[in-house]
């Protein structure tokens, strides 16, 4: 079996690998001329790199424990695998491809701001910026990518949206960057450490998997790069906040990726059950639906004149829920009757067509069964919700970041 020396890069036997990394730390000179040489050999292939995409940039850190546990005693392994973490990161940053997505013309925030305000009845929105659809395609990643899909979309709007997170995302190249060489992203987040229970989770690899990932790894992946990703647990189960993969769990502390929403075989219930778990449900939809439109509400670059639709400065929101996830581009209320106000999520789901969504919106036709979702809609008993507030995190509270924790709102 072969594997990958972290601090020269040279492939030896497995059985071997300790021995040569700790050669490494034998002969100052003779470590200083690997380095050296590993450097020109990446500079000669980085035109290759760029030619066979991602997949060129291989060789995760955190794979062989035993090379690294009786490496890391040395002086001056950290700063070693720091450079070679580095060179992974320049490697990728050259080798990434761009996302194919759909152009829309005028852009599908603008097309559907122009469809909500030609409603007819009385209604006010909340929607967030600048958002491009990225849609699974069932060549690539039908029935697995929904969760990569949303996070392309997230990433279209801070690009858009947020200088700074511009300058740092995917090394400032500009673009959004398909699934494979966000998956390459996600393992590097791990080798710095983000995330270490989802990492283990992994087995610090999803470079070409068809699996499902959730809100941790989005909040993972945006962290990495110094933006503050946020996760909120809504809960409704008696065990939330207790039970995780490895029997325990520290309130708060996410321990995802889809870990709350595995599908469980339960008994059949009475009506009086069902009765309970539908006045349950409709609680939960309100929290929820609640959180949501102040969450739009609390930045809106309207916020004084309040016209009938809204253009938030948040992100949008990722939405995950068993078996599936969207993005939450806003939200609806409408007077209902009596004091009760009506609310409708507005979502962008990877699994649409964006020809059918532009063709809808664009034609004020509809659009609806496409975007909106009502209250009435959210019968799951778990959602986490995903967003990033402003800002870069310093390096102290980029340490704190590394941990992925949530807010729990139970109900």
């Amino acid at each position: 079996m072969i594997s990958t020396c972290p601090i020269c890069n040279i492939q030896v036997l497995t059985a071997e690998l300790e021995q040569h990394a700790n050669s490494h730390f034998e002969d100052d000179d003779q470590l200083q001329r690997d380095m050296e040489l590993a450097h020109q050999m990446a500079l000669a292939e980085s035109n290759a790199d760029i030619m066979n995409g991602p997949e060129q940039c291989t060789g995760s850190f955190t794979g062989d424990s035993n090379a690294q546990g009786a490496s890391s005693s040395r002086s001056g392994y950290s700063h070693h695998y720091g450079e070679v973490l580095d060179e992974q990161i320049s490697c990728l940053v050259r080798a990434q491809l761009r996302s194919k997505v759909q152009e829309v013309e005028g852009g599908v925030m603008s097309l559907l701001k122009s469809c909500l305000e030609s409603e007819g009845g009385a209604s006010t929105s909340m929607i967030s910026g600048y958002i491009d659809h990225h849609q699974s395609l069932s060549s690539e990643d039908k029935g697995w990518g929904c969760g990569w899909r949303n996070i392309q979309m997230l990433s279209s709007h801070l690009l858009k949206q947020r200088p700074e997170a511009r300058e740092v995302l995917f090394g400032g190249s500009g673009f959004v960057p398909d699934i494979p060489s966000l998956q390459r992203w996600l393992e590097i987040a791990w080798d710095k450490n983000f995330d270490t229970i989802g990492s283990n989770h992994f087995h610090n690899n999803v470079y070409g998997a068809k699996k499902w990932i959730g809100t941790t790894e989005c909040a993972t992946l945006f962290r990495s790069f110094g933006l503050r990703a946020r996760v909120v647990d809504f809960d409704s189960t008696e065990s939330s906040g207790l039970q995780g993969k490895n029997g325990k769990r520290a309130a708060g502390q996410v321990q995802g990726p889809m870990d709350k929403f595995v599908i469980k075989n339960n008994p059949p219930k009475s009506s009086s059950e069902s009765c309970r778990e539908d006045d349950e449900s409709m609680r939960g939809q309100q929290v929820l639906v609640d959180w949501i439109w102040n969450y739009f509400a609390s930045e809106c670059s309207d916020k004084f004149t309040r016209p009938r639709v809204t253009v938030s400065n948040k992100t949008p929101l990722y939405f995950q829920h068993q078996g599936h996830s969207r993005t939450i581009v806003g939200i609806q209320k409408k007077k209902g009757r009596g004091s009760q106000d009506q609310y409708t999520l507005l979502i962008l789901d990877p699994g649409h067509r964006t020809a059918d969504l532009e063709r809808t919106l664009r034609s004020k036709k509809g659009w609806q069964s496409l975007v909106k979702r009502g209250v009435h809609t959210l019968r799951k008993p778990q959602y986490q919700l995903c967003y990033v507030d402003s800002g870069i995190a310093n390096s102290e509270e980029l340490e704190q970041l590394k941990t992925i924790d949530s807010i729990l709102v139970r109900f």
